[in-house]
């Protein structure tokens, strides 16, 4: 039975990922006000309601890319060496995400000029700028955590884990 579940759980991660990249791609090409949640949707072979299953909304569907490659990141500096200076593992953590490999495999192909697009796109929407915050404050308390694991720190009580937080 655990490998049924699992790979319904790796179903529901692409079905995720696929969403995602969809509403960035969509928007990338049509503008935020331009895309459906119904276009998405049908992007990817899914039903509206299955993409409501996911995401709340378009904006949410979009930021997620900042927030699934942020949890990566401090999922890498909780399984990196240990013995490794801190800013070593972050940097590493980070380019780890730029890599080809089973982490990016739901990563569109794409030409770097996209990739500025999409970015622009993030930074202009207002509604967008909003979710991007709420995305960046989940990401921050989960890279604290990874931090003050590395450290022996609590990431609620100790100074380094928050002051690195907020810098």
């Amino acid at each position: 039975m655990a490998g049924v579940s699992g790979l319904r759980e790796r179903k529901k991660e692409a079905t995720r990922a696929a969403l995602s990249w969809a509403a960035v791609r969509l928007t990338v090409e049509r503008g935020l006000n331009e895309v459906k949640i119904e276009d998405i949707a049908e992007a990817v072979g899914v039903s509206p309601r299955t993409f409501n299953n996911y995401f709340s909304s378009k904006a949410e569907a979009i930021a997620f890319r900042h927030l699934e490659r942020s949890l990566r990141v401090a999922v890498e500096l909780r399984h990196g060496p240990s013995g490794e200076p801190l800013w070593e593992a972050i940097t590493r953590a980070v380019l780890r995400q730029l890599e080809p490999g089973p982490e990016v495999r739901h990563m569109p192909p794409q030409e770097p000029g996209d990739w500025v697009a999409g970015v622009r796109v993030m930074l202009a929407e207002p509604v967008l700028e909003a979710e991007m915050l709420r995305a960046g404050k989940i990401a921050e308390k989960e890279l604290a955590a990874a931090i003050a694991d590395r450290t022996g720190t609590d990431a609620e009580s100790d100074l380094y884990p928050v002051w690195w937080q907020r810098a």
